[in-house]
């Protein structure tokens, strides 16, 4: 789900381009924070520029700027981060976007395109995409360790080792 509805129809966009600078809203942060697992979202801010490129092409280029705050994967403790990602999409008519099949290709042989969908460039969803791909996957706060041991081991210190279920089955009779 996308919580950033921010789009531009093609038909409202000047000749010559069309600058903006969108911030997220309380309630747009707020969805941000739950759809993507987030501790908080403090700031989404974004400016670009849509410019046309003839026979129905557009081009989204611009910045974002978000400061959001994570869980430890240790500790679950609150990490904060922040992003700044510069982004460029090309969009153009449905149609007009080659049309693979169900054939394989290498992700980087066909020309990214997005479709102009309804007449409209959805900015919010470019941007939400680039924000969920720029998340640490692993955040983890400075010097945090995962102080874990598994019960049935006794907190023997081989059982917590890489090779500790090895060594137990090993002892075995």
């Amino acid at each position: 789900m996308n919580p950033l509805y921010w789009s531009h129809k093609t038909a409202s966009i000047p000749e010559g381009g069309l600058h903006r600078t969108v911030s997220a809203t309380e309630p747009e942060r707020m969805a941000i924070a739950k759809e993507l697992g987030l501790v908080s979202c403090g700031t989404v801010a974004v400016v670009y520029d849509i410019r046309a490129l003839g026979m129905g092409r557009y081009r989204l280029a611009g910045a974002l700027d978000a400061h959001l705050t994570q869980a430890c994967v240790a500790t679950l403790e609150p990490v904060p981060q922040t992003i700044k990602e510069p982004f460029e999409v090309e969009f153009g008519p449905p149609d007009s976007l080659p049309d693979v099949g169900d054939v394989e290709v290498e992700v980087l042989s066909v020309p990214d395109v997005e479709p102009v969908d309804h007449g409209a460039i959805d900015v919010g969803r470019v941007v939400f995409e680039i924000l969920s791909a720029a998340l640490d996957p692993y955040p983890r706060k400075a010097g945090a360790t995962l102080e874990w041991q598994d019960p049935e081991c006794g907190g023997a210190e081989w059982a917590t080792g890489p090779f500790g279920a090895l060594k137990k089955l090993k002892d075995q009779p």
